[in-house]
């Protein structure tokens, strides 16, 4: 173990371990109130006494990867580390009810933690995606013994990244069916389901009714998938226990929040840094050009998991950075850092939709809409972006190809423009149905063609919302995922609109039927308005 622990030192550039010499003791038995006993290992240096310790709560295992980077690098540089299996996962007792118990349990485990002879008073909690999101479930009651937490690609609030723009995130909750069902498998079997990963997902994407696609993907009904797809109802109240954003606020221990520009969860983590900035606490952020789950995430997250835990439970703060904000500026490949996010010295500017597929700053002239038409026979599909799929930038040509693809395109840039924070469209639409979706999304044309997605958003369309204008057209508004991106002199600037992006989110059937048992496909005839009464544009933050 000490030669992999020097490997993943040296490839993730981690500072030097004070010590190899760890013990663990495995298969910790922690009761819950509902006596259901959940297991958990402690892994501390030989010969030390009562260090701070770090807690982590994971449904994907203890052993393996996850012990040696969730709790053996920590007990090399100072600390004891517990890992505990949730409820339902690897031995611990249970049944897995995803994001539901973890409130519950991980109190009654912090109170089990605080009650161990070798609990020194001080504990941090930290950890990605679910390890994350367990975190937010607790850290507002947990007591003045939580020193720190760093939440990494998570959010506190579930059910807005489950329903991005009012769809459904189908793509990112059928690969964690997949990946669930399969996880306690042997190491070489796991290697062959990850493997045929894609391919067995790809009947299970097309399936329809929804509430039958676990069964096509796994062989068996998964409850907490077709939960999602029953509860996706705006304000119902199934999602409460799963909601902890209302608390952030109350938050007091120090909170480093790491995201990516092409993760599922960036626009609610950045939400959470709001929360915490609003209630006067002074949270770091870093946000990396990375999607979910992607190696320099996790080789970032952990290097900042370890300098921020020594600086609140060891008191060394040599490594903290002056400014609380590090982005990564795509396109310019550097780290920039700023006192807040987002950063001060940005204007709006407004590119608008023209005739002929342009994009300028100018005000359209008179000119008639496009149209197109989006059949869920036959979906637009996802290239590139967020989720557990295949996501990140990715080459756009074959996709703006399509005839269900709108695309405005710039001249080239006579300067480099800098796009850093959210970034907005507003569109003018219509469309022949009632329930209907529109995507758009900002490129990056390079001189040869290519055109790489950097930032998107989608939002669902049913009746009364929005309302429509006095004409009759709506008019829209669509928050794509903030970004920090420098498109560079002699490229130009790419808006695509169209219907979709499946089965990154679950097609629109037009019918307005249940989620759940939707069967019924009806195509949409869409219509995008560019003239001075209607002057669709997508709204950039460009730094000075």
């Amino acid at each position: 173990m000490n030669l992999t622990s020097r490997i993943i030192a040296w490839v993730f550039r981690l500072p030097r371990a004070k010590t190899y010499d760890v013990l663990v003791e495995r298969d910790i038995q922690v009761p819950m109130p509902d006596g259901v006993v959940l297991l958990a290992d402690h892994y501390y240096p030989r010969g030390s006494n009562k260090l701070p310790t770090v807690l982590v709560r994971s449904p994907y295992g203890r052993g393996g990867i996850y012990g040696l980077l969730f709790a053996r690098v920590f007990a090399e540089r100072g600390f004891q580390a517990l890992i505990q299996s949730c409820r339902g996962t690897f031995g611990s007792g249970g049944a897995l009810d995803l994001f539901r118990n973890e409130r519950a349990d991980g109190l009654a485990t912090i109170k089990w933690l605080k009650a161990q002879d070798w609990f020194s008073g001080a504990f941090a909690m930290v950890g990605g995606s679910y390890l994350g999101f367990v975190q937010w479930a607790v850290a507002a009651d947990t007591g003045p013994e939580l020193k720190a937490m760093m939440p990494q690609v998570t959010a506190s609030d579930l059910r807005s990244s489950a329903y991005p723009g009012g769809s459904f995130w189908l793509e990112t909750s059928l690969n964690l069916v997949y990946g669930l069902a399969h996880q306690e498998n042997s190491p070489f079997a796991l290697f062959l389901d990850m493997a045929r990963s894609g391919r067995a997902l790809r009947p299970a994407f097309k399936h329809l009714p929804l509430c039958g696609a676990d069964e096509i993907a796994i062989g068996k009904p998964v409850p907490f998938f077709r939960d999602w797809l029953e509860h996706n109802a705006l304000g119902d109240e199934w999602w409460e226990p799963a909601d902890f954003s209302g608390t952030v606020s109350d938050v007091t221990a120090p909170v480093h929040l790491l995201e990516g520009w092409y993760d599922l969860f960036t626009p609610q983590t950045i939400a959470d840094y709001e929360r915490l900035r609003q209630a006067g606490r002074q949270p770091h952020l870093t946000i990396g050009p990375w999607a979910h789950g992607s190696l320099g995430q996790i080789q970032v997250g952990m290097r900042e998991s370890i300098t921020w835990l020594r600086a609140y439970l060891l008191g060394d703060r040599s490594g903290l950075r002056d400014k609380p904000v590090r982005v990564y500026v795509m396109g310019a490949d550097e780290w920039r850092e700023y006192s807040e996010w987002p950063p001060t010295g940005h204007r709006e500017q407004r590119w608008l939709l023209q005739s002929g597929g342009k994009l300028s700053t100018a005000m359209p002239e008179e000119s008639e809409p496009d149209r197109y038409r989006y059949d869920p026979v036959d979906p637009t599909p996802a290239v590139g972006g967020t989720g557990l799929g295949v996501s990140g930038p990715k080459d756009n040509r074959a996709l703006e190809a399509r005839a269900d693809v709108l695309c405005y395109t710039s001249e080239p840039l006579d300067h480099d423009v800098e796009v850093i924070g959210p970034v907005r469209a507003e569109l003018y639409v219509n469309s022949s149905l009632e329930h209907t979706d529109f995507f758009a999304r900002l490129c990056e044309v390079f001189p040869r063609g290519k055109s790489i997605n950097v930032c998107d958003g989608l939002l669902r369309l049913h009746p009364g919302h929005p309302v429509p204008e006095a004409d009759g057209c709506l008019k829209i508004g669509i928050d794509l995922w903030p970004t920090a991106y420098r498109f560079q002199r002699g490229h130009r600037l790419r808006l695509q609109v169209s219907s979709g992006a499946h089965p990154r989110f679950a097609r629109n059937l037009g019918s307005g039927e249940p989620l759940a048992t939707a069967t019924t496909l009806i195509a949409a005839d869409q219509t995008v308005y560019h003239d001075p009464t209607h002057s669709s544009a997508i709204i950039l933050p460009v730094m000075a």
